[in-house]
């Protein structure tokens, strides 16, 4: 008798983990379908491809790049888009800002699935500052770096020096790289044909809402899983890889979003822990730093795709995505005073928005869509 406790927790506990990782594999469809949703309703890559005809200056660029990634939900499908662009004779002084922007754009997602908390005022105010904090260190490496480019051409130089180093080998597929894909494509290829009877652009406004609403119900039950199992070896085992300092953080979010070929889902993941408390907000921040290196191996694997005689400069827009993200951390991060604003601002934000929800729908709606929208259509 006496041994069926420990046998029951012990049950108890594997189902609870099984439930995680279908909770987590529930969130990368989510966040798949909410991309594959706007995709479909955008014209995907080739809306995207029409997008950047409006980059008739830097400011236009950033925008158009913020706007499109936003639109596909993936950073990695527009800077793979920018680099197709560049190899076809889109000059890189002009694809340069376009990059910045996806980098922007791409935050989004994780604002999107701290709204998964809104119900709970201290877990949404943990949440969304970690989801803003990403996006506030983004908009800082812009305000800095931007200029910087315009008056001196620091990236376009130290890139053009970088590709002389960079001997293009063989074409390496991105496709063959990315595994999270095929795990997630059937499920969201089953809801594409279930929308598929829609009118345009119905049927991907359909896919977007329903990954939404995923995002909702897996952050909601993942949330209370994670309080129960977060005790512990698993908690220790976590607070290693991010919690451990600020070089361990951003390695560790660097290597998880190669290995998931998207910071959208690494950070995505990392935000519902900050929510229930798991993680301080000091140490989420350099994971999602990491985040932003990492993802920079897309638009390099894209670019070694491409041969003739434009294979140079599509390596070399590769190499400014890496450049600026390498150059924001180590300026910013390494500067005390810089490293504290995205931090500062993030925290102060999610107590106001805490308080007045309307803030988020007006910040996400307002700065992702209706600001660039605007601009796109006064350019016009």
């Amino acid at each position: 008798m006496t041994h069926s406790g420990p046998q029951r927790n012990s049950a108890g506990s594997m189902l609870r983990w099984l439930t995680v990782v279908l909770m987590v594999y529930l969130l990368l469809v989510a966040v798949g379908m909410i991309g594959s949703g706007f995709k479909w309703a955008s014209g995907g890559a080739d809306g995207a491809r029409e997008l950047f005809a409006f980059a008739s200056n830097p400011i236009m660029g950033l925008v158009i790049g913020a706007f499109a990634t936003a639109l596909v939900q993936s950073s990695s499908t527009v800077t793979s888009v920018i680099v197709g662009l560049v190899a076809g004779g889109l000059p890189v002084h002009t694809a340069i800002p376009m990059i910045m922007g996806a980098n922007m754009g791409t935050t989004v997602t994780n604002t999107l699935v701290s709204m998964g908390h809104i119900g709970k005022k201290k877990e949404f105010r943990r949440a969304f500052s970690a989801a803003t904090v990403h996006d506030f260190f983004n908009l800082l490496a812009i305000a800095i770096f931007l200029p910087l480019e315009i008056f001196t051409g620091y990236l376009s130089k130290v890139s053009e020096y970088l590709t002389t180093f960079v001997v293009g080998g063989e074409s390496l597929s991105i496709k063959g790289f990315n595994f999270i894909k095929p795990l997630t494509k059937p499920v969201i290829g089953i809801f594409k044909d279930m929308y598929g009877s829609l009118p345009e652009p119905w049927g991907g406004v359909a896919l977007a809402l329903t990954g939404l609403a995923l995002i909702f119900l897996s952050i909601v039950i993942l949330g209370k899983l994670l309080k129960v199992l977060m005790v512990g070896r698993a908690k220790a085992i976590l607070h290693r890889a991010i919690g451990h300092g600020p070089v361990t953080g951003i390695t560790s979010g660097t290597l998880m979003t190669i290995a998931v070929q998207s910071s959208s889902t690494s950070t995505s993941l990392i935000v519902p822990l900050a929510g229930n408390g798991l993680f301080k907000l000091k140490e989420i921040y350099p994971f999602t730093l990491g985040a932003n290196i990492g993802t920079c191996i897309t638009a390099l694997l894209a670019a070694t795709a491409v041969e003739g005689e434009m294979a140079q400069f599509a390596l070399q827009i590769a190499l400014v995505h890496l450049t600026f993200n390498l150059s924001a951390v180590i300026l910013i991060y390494g500067i005390p005073f810089l490293r504290r604003i995205p931090l500062i601002t993030a925290r102060r934000f999610a107590q106001i928005a805490s308080r007045r929800k309307w803030i988020v729908f007006a910040y996400v709606i307002g700065l992702f869509f209706v600001l660039p929208g605007l601009l796109i259509a006064l350019t016009a």
